[in-house]
């Protein structure tokens, strides 16, 4: 637990944070804000956007404002599990003569991981990166090594471009705390983008939080204060997203699989770290309905007639939302 003026001098740089990366990434809020909350939540989280939506940018951004090492790794259909981990090279001592393996670490070795286009590479090399991500250590030659704290990463994929792609299965998705979708900025946004861009001026991101800092607000975010009651509507909310156990008759309809408990703990962790970020240490039902997309976007599965009838998971829950009341046990 940290003591009042360390957390007090903590949760004011967090409007810093958030203004240092608006020096260059103009407008999308939300989006912002739901990095920043997985960031906090100690999770990682999957951006879904269009080229050319800044989304690198905002990463990179992200890395230089709290002064952590940030890689980026490129993902291609000849990628191997040792082009992220690493690798062992055979070296000799000068002084001695023998010849030994050393390990070379590979780019996830670093604070903050950019897997760009993580559906163009083959599922063994995704199942390399998704195991980092749950374990915070890679393995190789029966050898373990830590990866570096704290450890976040952001993966991105084109939903347009789908040909020779990977997507990831379900389970592996439910690995990554939150599903972002970058969406095309306004006009006022859009222009001020344009302007902002295509001029000779530079824009300097200052560091505001460090390595240790992040890892401090980190073990806050689960101090957070949060309801029974709230707890007990999360509970009821996520188990209503199942078709065997629910009573809401589109969720019968239009889903083939619910999420699973984990959406539950991730929708009351980001919930917290939400507050935090808004300068509040008791959770809210806003707090939940606001984090409720991004945590159940990619933890339900519709079926066919959902999907012949052009819908998307956020539709359904919305339907959950509106249905489920707060202190009601059955539908509203």
């Amino acid at each position: 637990m940290l003591n009042e003026n360390t957390l007090q001098q903590l949760l004011q740089k967090l409007p810093v944070l958030r203004r240092e990366i608006q020096k260059v990434i103009v407008g999308q809020e939300t989006v912002l804000d739901e990095v920043l909350v997985s960031m906090l939540a100690g999770g990682h989280c999957l951006l879904e956007g269009v080229p050319g939506l800044a989304k690198t940018l905002l990463v990179r951004t992200l890395a230089q404002a709290l002064d952590l090492p940030f890689r980026r790794i490129q993902f291609t259909p000849d990628l191997m599990p040792t082009d992220i981990i690493g690798t062992e090279v055979l070296e000799e001592d000068h002084v001695t003569g023998k010849r030994f393996f050393k390990f070379n670490k590979g780019p996830l070795f670093a604070n903050i991981i950019l897997a760009d286009e993580i559906n163009r590479t083959p599922p063994k090399t995704q199942s390399a990166l998704l195991e980092a991500m749950q374990e915070f250590e890679v393995t190789y030659a029966g050898q373990t090594y830590p990866l570096d704290r704290p450890f976040f990463i952001l993966a991105t994929q084109n939903p347009i471009e789908q040909s020779g792609t990977y997507p990831l299965p379900e389970a592996q998705l439910d690995r990554f705390l939150l599903y972002i979708r970058i969406g095309y900025p306004g006009e006022q946004e859009e222009t001020a983008i344009l302007a902002g861009t295509t001029g000779s001026k530079k824009v300097q991101v200052q560091p505001v939080l460090n390595a240790t800092e992040i890892l401090q607000l980190q073990q806050f975010v689960r101090e957070v204060a949060i309801d029974p009651e709230l707890i007990h509507y999360v509970s009821r909310l996520v188990r209503a997203t199942r078709p065997a156990t629910t009573t809401i008759p589109e969720i019968q309809e239009l889903v083939r699989w619910g999420a699973g408990p984990r959406a539950g703990q991730a929708l009351i962790l980001t919930a917290k770290a939400l507050a935090l970020l808004h300068g509040r240490f008791a959770v809210t039902m806003d707090d939940i309905k606001t984090m409720a997309l991004p945590v159940l976007r990619h933890r339900i599965l519709l079926n066919f007639k959902a999907e012949a009838e052009g819908m998307q998971t956020d539709d359904v829950t919305n339907i959950l939302l509106q249905k489920i009341t707060r202190t009601a046990t059955s539908l509203s």
